[in-house]
């Protein structure tokens, strides 16, 4: 791997590009998680991502771009509906799936007919983008399947020494991965929520539908970002159950509590909590998200 070892009036930026330019991997700061960001025109590059997650090689990684004109090399059909929503919420966290350009690897979209791809809303990521000048493949920085890492010292305690480098931005603006519109079918489909919510996305685009069928995107699996203690999700006007080690109430603040999620289960692992009550915020905005991503931790403890 490539060295990370730089002077201490080293530009973290530089050493950033650097170890991207070598082939290597770094812990990419953006506004949703910290990504694990790697060349993406390299497909032993982008394997690497792969092998440090333990990652399945059909599941897809979302690409991340410097700007409109470099998402639009990728696609060779850029739809109405993608020029909209990137046009209304880019630089954000909105991840749009388009039909890919032939340019794009297999290995980047696990060798399906569609891309995806969003410009971050991070200072840092961008200038990384602007100066290495290439697409990076980025997916969260934690093992597969695992809570995801929303501060540079989270990947450096779940990834150590397997990433080359880690670029600290800071903790993440929204701590929630981004949504994702499938642009590539008409009506544009939801494949995962996120802070931009399905009513924002409706008002640019007119009605928007829900996904269905195998996974097509990153966190659409049952299962995903799952600690090691036992999730018990509590819906609206339920009670909390009394077996519990801690309840955390994503209920009354749900844009925070979905700031303050991952690394409210990290705390709840560090504390070794066996049971942990979540109570659900309303289904709809941003608690959608929080309770997609809440269910899902849930489940890996249900079969």
């Amino acid at each position: 791997m490539p060295s990370s070892t730089s002077s201490s009036t080293d530009d973290p930026v530089e050493r950033a590009r650097r170890v991207l330019e070598a082939g290597g991997v770094i812990g990419l700061p953006t506004e949703t998680v910290y990504g694990l960001a790697a060349d993406a025109t390299s497909s032993s590059a982008v394997r690497k991502i792969f092998s440090i997650k333990g990652r399945p090689a059909d599941h897809p990684l979302i690409l991340h771009v410097a700007d409109l004109a470099a998402a639009q090399t990728l696609s060779s059909r850029w739809t109405d509906t993608a020029r909209a929503l990137a046009e209304a919420f880019w630089p954000g966290p909105l991840t749009l799936v388009v039909v890919r350009s032939a340019e794009v690897l297999d290995e980047v979209t696990g060798g399906r007919t569609t891309v995806a791809i969003r410009i971050p809303r991070h200072a840092l990521a961008l200038r990384v983008l602007q100066e290495f000048g290439r697409p990076v493949a980025a997916p969260s920085a934690n093992r597969f399947g695992r809570v995801s890492p929303t501060t540079a010292d989270h990947v450096r305690a779940d990834l150590g020494a397997d990433v080359d480098f880690v670029l600290d931005g800071g903790p993440c603006e929204v701590g929630l991965e981004s949504t994702i519109v499938d642009c590539s079918v008409d009506p544009p489909q939801i494949l995962r929520p996120g802070s931009i919510s399905a009513e924002q996305i409706s008002e640019v685009v007119g009605g928007v539908a829900s996904a269905s069928g195998p996974s097509r995107a990153p966190g659409m699996l049952e299962s995903h970002y799952a600690p090691d203690c036992l999730v018990v999700p509590v819906d609206v006007g339920d009670a909390s159950p009394n077996d519990v080690d801690r309840v955390l109430d994503g209920r009354s603040e749900p844009a925070r509590f979905a700031h303050d999620l991952y690394a409210l289960l990290r705390e709840c692992d560090r504390l070794r909590l066996r049971r942990v009550a979540v109570l659900l915020p309303a289904d709809s905005g941003i608690g959608r998200a929080v309770r997609d991503r809440v269910f899902k931790a849930a489940a890996r403890r249900s079969h």
